[in-house]
This record gives C-alpha cells, structure tokens and sequence, in this order.
C-alpha cells in the first residue's frame, strides 16, 4: 500500500464525521510503528499517557510525566507523515494551574511536534481547555472511565451506567465542544450512551469500549497486535497475536546462534571471491 501523501488535519477528521465516514485511532510510542500504522493509513496516532503500563510497566498511567510523553511523542511525529499526532498530557500537567496547563501543552506542540494534546474530564477541564484553545492549541476531550482517577473511581469500571451518571456525561460533552474542543474520547460507557453523545455534538466521537456508535475507535496498539502478554480488556478486538509470534522467533535466534547456525560464514567473508 502506498503511504498517503496528505496529513490529516483537524479539519479532516470533522468532514469524516459529516459524510458519515468512521476514524480510525491507535496509541503508538515509537518511529517505527509510526510508520507502519502510517503506512496502514491510520487517522491518529495517540501518543497515550498508557505508555507507563506499556512501555514503563506501571499499574497505572499516574507516574508518567510530562518529559516522558514529550519523548515518545517526538519520536512518534518523526516517523509519522500522515496521521494526525494527538499528545496525552499527563496526570497533574493541566489541573494545577491554567497557564501551567498552556506551558505544558505548548511544549508538547512546540518541542513535540504534536498536532493536538488530549486531556481528561469535563466541567472542571472547561476553563482549561477554552484557554488552550485561544492560545491555538487543539484539544481532544476524554469523558467516562478517566484512567488518571483510577484511584478515585475504585478501579477501571464501566461509568455512566446510571441515568445521573449519563445525564451528566451528556452535559459534560456539550460543554467541552462549547469550550473549543475539537473531538472527545469516550471510553467505557454504556453503548447507548455513547450514542446520545454522538447525535447531540457536531464534533467527532472516539470510543473505546463504548459500543458501535461513536464517529470512531481507538485501541492501545499492543492490545490491538495481541503485543500485550497480560490483560487484555474485554471489548478488545486482537488483530494479531504478534507477541506468540516474536517469542517463537527469539527461541529460533537463540537456538541458532546457540547450535552455531547464526551467522554463517560465506564466502564473501571469507574473501575467496569464488
């Protein structure tokens, strides 16, 4: 498949909701799989805060800071010439102080080269995320189970299951397109919920583990290739199950380095040129 040749914009991703067309989404942490999900045609590539489980081996996305995202989302938008580049911003980087959260974001934009940062919550956010929005930065909301409060929802549960609860969420939605935002992850709430959303807000809707409805998906990456030994969450669709497969070929590598079968010797090494 030829790499598309156009990036995504913001703009894009709207017009995919107004035709009816769905967006694809995948975290990525990396060149190298920035380039292959480009290849894919992938629409965004998230660089997620997830990158504390996946790559640090954390319990939670809580100790990832804003030095470690701004890493990894360098490397990410140096392999990356298609997709639109969204930046997690980290636990305790935006509720602080606004202009903190501006600092913070500008960097994952300026130093980063991330094309959006995305934050988590709903009316307590709205401040924030209408000042980064003035001072030309795009954000992406994130709504339902907020893996940043991990610790104050008991754990990773499905919410909105209430009629409050999805009241609430509704509410939050709206407001989060009133202040500027340009798309809202939905993750973990009852399908019909999610469907609510979408119907009410003129913006695009991303779900994970939120049914069918949304404008789009998006999955962890590792979860998605089956690269994730561990838990894998229930609504996951594993496209692959790369991780069997690279524990099989590592055994090949070992055995054959260990039996003397790699390298071989040829005879351009040898120099006989024969």
């Amino acid at each position: 498949m030829a790499e598309p040749a156009r990036r995504v914009r913001i703009r894009d991703l709207q017009e995919k909701k107004e035709r009816g067309e769905k967006i694809a989404m995948l975290t990525v942490y990396d060149a190298t799989m920035a380039r292959l999900l480009d290849r894919a045609g992938i629409d965004v590539l998230l660089v997620g805060d997830s990158l504390g489980m996946i790559i640090e081996g954390h319990d939670s996305t809580l100790p990832v800071t804003l030095d470690a995202v701004l890493h990894h989302t360098q490397a990410v938008t140096r392999g990356a010439r298609h997709a639109l580049v969204v930046a997690d911003m980290p636990f305790l980087t935006y509720q602080l102080t606004t202009s903190e959260a501006v600092r913070n974001a500008g960097r994952l934009l300026q130093e980063g080269g991330a094309a959006a940062v995305k934050l988590e919550g709903g009316r307590p956010m709205l401040e924030v995320v209408a000042r980064l929005v003035e001072a030309g930065i795009p954000v992406m909301g994130h709504l339902g189970l907020l893996p940043q409060h991990v610790h104050q929802l008991s754990g990773y549960r499905m919410q909105a299951k209430s009629e409050p609860e999805a009241a609430q969420l509704v509410e939050d939605a709206n407001a989060l397109e009133e202040a500027g935002a340009f798309s809202i992850v939905l993750e973990s709430i009852p399908a019909e919920v999610a469907r609510t959303v979408t119907r009410e807000l003129t913006i695009p809707t991303i779900g994970i583990g939120a049914g069918p409805y949304c404008d789009g998906q998006v999955l962890v990456s590792y979860d998605a290739f089956g690269l994730n030994d561990e838990s894998v969450p229930p609504f996951v669709k594993q496209y692959a199950n790369l991780a069997e497969q690279m524990v099989e070929a590592a055994k090949a590598y070992a055995q054959d380095v260990r039996c003397g079968r790699f390298p071989q010797l040829d005879r351009q090494a040898t120099g006989s040129g024969k």
